[in-house]
């Protein structure tokens, strides 16, 4: 499968029924994009024979001219089975989160816009309810300058923010560059790419959240897609950052995918299930698993459709 040489899907989720959702178009400050066309949501049915692409019809009152989407979740309500899209947006520069509802075959409603002061730098989002998640924040604040300063100190300023219509509240500190989350299954653990530190930090979820390890991968981990059988993490990956925020065609960024066994063993096993120099691949952002088949997005180059041995 191979969607636009410019246009890119930075994150990829997957139902339990084979519809992936795909967030493509994104243009984030420090990293490359080419096309100044507005982002758009895709939708692929992985059942099919000859799964294609649709790009998703939006419906309501949001902008479209300055849809910005990055990180993305699905909720699926138990009582009437209602699929609901949480989808990151950064409208001019700006982070906010969309709700929509997903109707029929090519349809998303949107709902509502949720912003609010502790929402100020999102990068990605996990559903637990029809207008409940957990979303990272990869910087400090919206200022770029002290921003840069603390990434140059490393300071673990980042954190994860819980929102409901109810509550708002920071429910995770101390991370260096919080990025990908997910949550595990059975609901029991929430998981998080800190990228700049190269791990997967392992939060557990009762009354409150508090880490309970970290698990080193080696590279710097974007998104986090869960296997919704076995459990295991699956990673996209850059083995190169300083190549992807310099983007040279003739020395492209790479590509990495880790999968993640056993996570929450005192030994969790970590190996690479997909590696490429950038030349059929791109800067590769999350890794989704259906079934014998993997997703692989990326930034701004293409996605694969690839078969698991």
């Amino acid at each position: 499968m191979h969607l636009s040489s410019d246009y890119g899907a930075e994150d990829i989720t997957i139902l339990k029924d084979g519809l992936a959702f795909l967030s493509t178009g994104l243009k984030y400050p420090g990293l490359p994009w080419f096309s100044d066309e507005p982002g758009k949501m895709y939708l692929l049915d992985l059942l099919h024979p000859k799964p294609s692409p649709v790009e998703l019809q939006i419906m309501g009152e949001l902008d479209l001219g300055s849809f910005n989407p990055h990180g993305i979740s699905v909720h699926r309500d138990e009582a009437d089975d209602s699929v609901y899209l949480f989808v990151v947006n950064h409208p001019h520069h700006k982070s906010q989160v969309e709700i929509f509802r997903f109707v029929e075959e090519d349809k998303l409603v949107h709902l509502k816009t949720v912003t609010h002061p502790l929402l100020h730098s999102v990068n990605d989002i996990v559903a637990v309810g029809p207008e409940h998640f957990y979303a990272t924040n990869d910087h400090y604040t919206q200022n770029y300058a002290l921003n840069c300063l603390v990434t140059v100190l490393a300071l673990p300023w980042s954190n994860v923010v819980y929102y409901s219509p109810e509550d708002v509240r920071v429910a995770a500190e101390g991370v260096l560059s919080a990025n990908g989350i997910n949550m595990s299954p059975d609901k029991r653990y929430i998981y998080v790419s800190d990228i700049m530190d190269h791990e997967i930090d392992v939060f557990e979820w009762c009354v409150c959240v508090f880490l309970k390890q970290s698990v080193a991968v080696g590279s710097l981990c974007d998104n986090i897609e869960v296997d919704h059988v076995t459990g295991d993490l699956w990673l996209g990956c850059h083995p190169n950052g300083w190549k992807l925020g310099s983007f040279d065609p003739k020395d492209p960024p790479g590509s990495e995918v880790l999968r993640i066994k056993n996570v929450l063993s005192d030994q969790p096993a970590v190996s690479l299930e997909y590696g490429d120099d950038g030349r059929q691949l791109m800067g590769s952002t999350v890794a989704a698993p259906y079934e014998g088949k993997l997703l692989i997005g990326s930034i701004f180059h293409k996605a694969l459709c690839c078969v698991l041995k």
